[in-house]
């Protein structure tokens, strides 16, 4: 079942191909928009009027506010060392590692494949360029580019220095 009985939907959430998606365990807000091949991990969330586009993977611990866009392919990460087996070789289970949240905040946008590493907040109203990796916290109205991503400019100057 791409969409499962534990997600939490708002009123008027558009998901053109709920057949095409992978919710589990998660909430997404009012009047929200989720493209096609998205996977929305168990206790993610995403807020109201936000759009999800498609190929974007929004992993356990990650938290959208409302009004935010991210883009296509765009990768988040919760697990700053991860392996896939114990130092004896068992393999890892939920217990093994550690969960890092992450925020974006209100009216930020996420460019297509950008990806957002575990334990950082993209402030209010930020811009994330596309194809950047995001190594640490962005403050409100920044706009970020490059690996790894660097202030550039502001948003509300919508000028780059």
């Amino acid at each position: 079942m791409p969409i499962a009985d534990n997600v939490t939907l708002g009123s008027k959430v558009s998901i053109p191909h709920p057949e095409l998606v992978n919710l589990y365990g998660c909430s997404v807000g009012d009047g929200s928009r989720i493209g096609t091949f998205v996977e929305i991990q168990k206790n993610a969330a995403v807020g109201a009027r936000c759009k999800i586009s498609s190929h974007t993977f929004i992993c356990e611990g990650v938290v959208i506010e409302d009004e935010v866009f991210v883009g296509h392919g765009v990768m988040f990460i919760n697990d700053r060392r991860p392996r896939a087996t114990n130092d004896d070789g068992s393999a890892q289970t939920e217990a093994d590692w550690v969960l890092e949240r992450t925020r974006v905040r209100r009216s930020a946008s996420i460019g297509s494949n950008a990806t957002i590493v575990c334990g950082v907040t993209v402030g209010i109203g930020a811009l994330v360029g596309a194809g950047a990796v995001v190594t640490r916290d962005v403050p409100d109205h920044a706009i970020v580019a490059g690996v790894p991503a660097r202030i550039v400019g502001d948003t509300r100057t919508r000028r780059a220095t």
